[in-house]
């Protein structure tokens, strides 16, 4: 890898299972038969999770609204990346939201070219623009803007690109990571090594430093459209970010292997999607084409490969097709199914809650983040172009 400034195993082997899918019903449940020696004083200061008592996160939501349109002048489509702006700085307002557009106007795939600013209120202004020229570095493949979107510590903002030359991913370049200040101006590059195919990430900030945890879907052969193989995998790359300097990547590792990919005429590509850093240290990972959720345990400190697509969290059930992740307030694992549209909340011992309709339908979510206040989730429409709340 450069930086430039300016499962279950489908070869062989199985994934380790932690649990069996449970479906636990939408309603406040009863722990029986075991004493849990808590305070009242710590019930009422620690968050609720799904595998202890109390309602899960989504049983407090009850509906989606529409908040704008997620389709800028230059006419991107299919909204995917979706990050909230913790603190004001450049053009970056806190409180809005960031989304990264994978398509253009052409609704060809692979082609988006804008990250969109939307005010919780409404109202759209484009926070970047990119092209090849107004990176500081070659980008393998062009641009092609991925559901891979970060806020850094320092307010730089990092965003995949997944390109493809005529919308379709046998025509994909390997694509980078593309870091930008706040002004949305692109100063940094990474690319090379082991980043092949950026599809989604997480961001796991320490004092001083960041912790990129990127799922990509390109390695091995795919691009033949009938092919797939298990060899996604998850990589972490760790950035300098300390002040107002450009972040710098200090290291990088492949530290998971063997989620199964392929090319898909309609998606471009399935595979490995979004993932989330655990209270637990483990990185849950979105398997789309096992339909499950998977974990790599000490994701932060891991030095070895884990293989066969880490171990299985949950599988089936409410699952269809998970694709975007993050984590609920009370540390469970959320997933937008690109099969139907629900929300799927699940805990980390694997219990799964019946899913939240969204109303989106299937083929229409794919980023999702929690909002500011903790209370509702922001979600990214892509089959209406729209950003929308649940609460």
């Amino acid at each position: 890898m450069t930086s430039s400034q300016g499962g279950t195993s489908r070869s062989g082997g199985a994934r380790a299972n932690l649990s069996t899918p449970t479906l636990w019903p939408r309603a406040r449940r009863v722990l029986l038969a075991i004493a849990l020696p808590v305070t009242l004083a710590l019930l009422a200061l620690a968050p609720v999770s799904a595998s202890g008592f109390g309602l899960s996160f989504l049983e407090r939501l009850h509906e989606t609204m529409p908040i704008e349109s997620t389709v800028p002048e230059n006419g991107d489509l299919n909204p995917y990346g979706i990050a909230v702006v913790r603190q004001n700085a450049g053009q970056l307002i806190k409180g809005n939201v960031l989304i990264s557009n994978f398509n253009n106007a052409g609704a060809e795939q692979g082609r988006g070219s804008t990250i969109v600013e939307i005010s919780p209120q409404g109202g759209l202004s484009v926070f970047a623009q990119l092209t090849p020229k107004s990176l500081p570095a070659e980008c393998p493949g062009g641009i092609g803007l991925s559901t891979a979107l970060a806020i850094l510590p320092d307010n730089y903002v990092v965003v995949g690109s997944l390109p493809s030359e005529n919308g379709q991913v046998e025509k994909a370049g390997a694509g980078c990571l593309i870091v930008l200040n706040s002004n949305g101006k692109a100063v940094s590059v990474i690319a090379g090594e082991p980043i092949n195919g950026p599809w989604d990430m997480t961001a796991a900030p320490d004092f001083g430093q960041t912790a990129l945890f990127v799922t990509n879907v390109l390695n091995g052969t795919i691009k033949d459209g009938t092919t797939p193989n298990d060899e996604g995998d998850v990589v972490r790359v760790v950035l300098s970010t300390y002040g107002s300097k450009i972040p710098q990547v200090t290291s990088e590792r492949v530290i998971a292997t063997g989620f199964e990919q392929e090319a898909n005429s309609t998606a471009f590509v399935l595979g490995p999607t979004g993932d989330a850093l655990g209270l637990n240290g483990s990185l849950y990972v979105a398997d789309t084409l096992d339909n499950s959720i998977a974990a790599v345990p000490q994701a932060l400190r891991r030095t070895s490969v884990f293989e066969e697509g880490g171990t299985t969290v949950t599988t089936e059930g409410e699952l269809n097709e998970p694709l975007g992740m993050t984590l609920a307030p009370n540390g469970d694992i959320l997933t937008t199914n690109g099969g139907n549209g629900d929300i799927v909340e699940t805990s980390p011992s694997g219990h799964q809650f019946e899913g939240f309709d969204t109303g989106a339908g299937p083929g229409g979510l794919f980023g999702l983040t929690i909002t500011p206040n903790e209370k509702g989730i922001y979600i990214v429409n892509d089959a209406k172009n729209w950003l929308e709340l649940v609460h």
